[in-house]
């Protein structure tokens, strides 16, 4: 299950969100993440970028789901933070590529909705019959 809590936190102190419109979002903490992500483009979509002066941290964390929701199955969510020695050093996962929730119809973790049925199975197995 996906752990939100993590994300939650970061938004108390984070400067902006912002999401490429496919799979990577991003909650940018200091405001030179802020100036470099808009450099990169991040942003020039509607809805895909806003500051802490335009959203409160739960409104954020609200836009936040809604962009994963939206996102293709390559989506992560990841903190980013000025470190000048080491720019990577400066990414922090809070929810990783892969992480999915439990489908509420059949518990399972990735089915994307689209379950196990016993029927469908048994479908399978008729038409491996047929070829034997």
């Amino acid at each position: 299950m996906i752990d939100w809590d993590l994300v939650e936190e970061r938004l108390d102190d984070a400067k902006a969100i912002t999401w490429d419109t496919c799979h990577k979002i991003y909650v940018l903490m200091d405001d030179a993440q802020v100036a470099e992500t808009r450099g990169y483009g991040y942003g020039d979509e509607p809805d895909s970028f806003f500051t802490n002066a335009e959203k409160s941290p739960s409104e954020m964390l609200t836009i936040v789901k809604k962009w994963f929701d939206e996102s293709c199955g390559l989506r992560f969510v990841s903190a980013v933070s000025t470190n000048l020695e080491d720019p990577n050093l400066g990414f922090e996962t809070l929810i990783g590529q892969f992480e999915q929730d439990d489908c509420e119809d059949c518990g399972e973790r990735g089915c994307a909705g689209v379950c196990n049925d016993a029927d469908d199975d048994d479908d399978e197995d008729d038409d491996e019959e047929d070829w034997g």
